[in-house]
């Protein structure tokens, strides 16, 4: 039994699960601009009220998988991407701040300041989530000591930056499509008019990033190369992804959400088959590179962690089924409300 590899695929599991979850959490915040009046911006914050702060478990728990499973990855992540990672504690900090706060006081000029640092803060989250992905992917300065050798401004490269919008669009669509789960009326029509927009903001980052990824990391396609039957993958991502538009054409909202989800956990399954057994890699010299075999606890570290993952995970997903089970169906506001 591998055990580094189970704590890669179980690392994969848990980002994942945050992608899907807090993906469309932010992509309704990036949205919340759109909405005009105090009603309809409520009924945004509602939506995602009972469940944003679960999802945000996903990501504390992979952080913490990652600190226990591969120390040397997360020391040199939270280093080198120090800054970048400042950032986007302050941003989801500040997000579930404007959350609480927006109304707490009825002044307009209240509600609106909250407004603007929860929408802010959301494009923020999600395009600094992308970045990280982006140099990850593109590979870091890594010294022979395992440290990040660089600079802030030498991360925010083009090919970064191109992911960070490509991961903001998946969100703002992801984020839409969800919308239109829980509202109804005019909102809801108005709604399905950012969703059409938001895929096709989307479908130009996707192959953009696309041809981005074959001309400028052609490591993230060797495997593909050596195993012909892993271009299924891809060709099932293009399928989920081109049926989003057919299902909402259709009026079919959930089956749009199914497709969003299916696509954004192949897209991390992508990801994380492209840059296996790295989790950094180290550019330009490869072999500095931390993999999931030179970077991780020991054996006996990663047993026990083992036996407690399969007591926690239960768990985990019992609460986020049951959260979403309990406030499930079209939003309303009431006195208890946002």
């Amino acid at each position: 039994m591998d055990l580094h590899l189970i704590w890669f695929i179980l690392l994969g599991v848990l980002l994942t699960g945050y992608a899907l979850l807090d993906g469309f959490d932010l992509g309704v915040g990036a949205l919340h601009l759109f909405a005009k009046g105090d009603d309809e911006r409520r009924l945004m914050f509602n939506s995602i009220g009972p469940v944003w702060d679960g999802n945000e478990v996903w990501l504390v728990t992979a952080g913490g998988t990652l600190f226990a499973a591969f120390p040397d990855v997360y020391a040199t992540l939270a280093s080198g991407f120090y800054l970048a990672v400042f950032l986007l504690l302050f941003s989801l900090i500040f997000r579930a701040v404007a959350i609480e706060f927006r109304s707490k006081q009825p002044s307009a000029f209240w509600r609106q300041s909250w407004d603007i640092v929860f929408s802010m803060a959301s494009i923020l989250a999600a395009f600094l989530f992308g970045v990280v992905i982006g140099n990850l992917v593109w590979g870091i300065p890594l010294g022979a000591d395992k440290e990040f050798q660089g600079s802030f401004f030498g991360l925010l490269h083009p090919y970064a930056l191109l992911t960070g919008l490509t991961v903001l669009s998946v969100c703002m669509m992801h984020g839409a499509i969800y919308l239109t789960l829980k509202t109804e009326g005019e909102f809801h029509h108005k709604i399905r008019g950012w969703v059409k927009n938001s895929i096709i903001f989307f479908v130009i980052m996707y192959v953009f990033l696309t041809v981005s990824t074959l001309l400028w990391v052609p490591h993230m396609i060797e495997k593909f190369k050596t195993f012909p039957l892993l271009f299924l993958i891809p060709g099932v991502n293009l399928l989920a992804i081109a049926n989003v538009p057919r299902e909402i054409y259709h009026k079919k909202d959930f089956l749009a959400f199914l497709s969003s989800c299916a696509a954004i956990i192949l897209l991390m399954f992508l990801f994380g088959l492209g840059i296996f057994p790295d989790l950094v890699l180290s550019n330009p010299y490869p072999q500095l590179s931390l993999s999931i075999y030179n970077a991780s606890s020991s054996i006996k570290t990663l047993q026990t962690m083992l036996t407690i993952a399969l007591i926690g995970m239960p768990l985990v997903l019992a609460y986020t089924m049951s959260i979403y089970w309990i406030f499930r169906g079209k939003v309303k506001l009431d006195e208890h409300s946002y």
